[in-house]
């Protein structure tokens, strides 16, 4: 499966660019993620509680970073086991630009799923897939809002 996108976000690159590699944030964004926490400078370790039409499953897994050009993007790889519901590993490419109402973040997804998962069909799991990617950015460009008015409003 193949996912393209980008989300306005109504903030500076530099708050963006913060907050993309901030475990908090990240953590309160990502669908049913339990657990989020930093291995090493380039990697994470996640567990995250999912629903994939009748399929419930925990997933644990590790995330690395590369190619990462600071303020503007980077790549993520991600692999996670989900018990006998499968697994599922893929990758994205980040990068951010700026915009006259905040910054753009562009993102491109690859992922493969496999096991119980796979047997779903193409339709639900890119649906899915879709509306988690939709849950993630809308949830991130609104507390990256919040984070960059609180910012502006405090004083220096």
């Amino acid at each position: 499966m193949d996912m393209t996108g980008e989300q306005l976000i109504p903030a500076p690159r530099e708050v963006v660019w913060s907050a993309l590699n901030d475990i908090a944030i990240l953590k309160d964004c990502i669908p049913g993620c339990t657990f989020l926490e930093k291995l090493e400078d380039d990697s994470l370790t996640a567990k995250s509680a999912l629903r994939i039409g009748p399929i419930k499953a925990t997933f644990t897994g590790k995330v690395t970073f590369s190619n990462i050009v600071p303020m503007q993007g980077y790549s993520i790889i991600g692999e996670g086991q989900g018990g006998v519901a499968g697994f599922a590993k893929g990758g994205a490419d980040v990068h951010l630009r700026d915009d006259e109402r905040g910054t753009i973040l562009v993102y491109t997804a690859k992922a493969d799923i496999g096991g119980k998962l796979a047997q779903l069909g193409s339709r639900l799991i890119d649906a899915t897939a879709r509306k988690l990617a939709g849950e993630f950015f809308e949830k991130f460009a609104s507390e990256v809002a919040s984070k960059a008015m609180a910012e502006s409003t405090s004083p220096a």
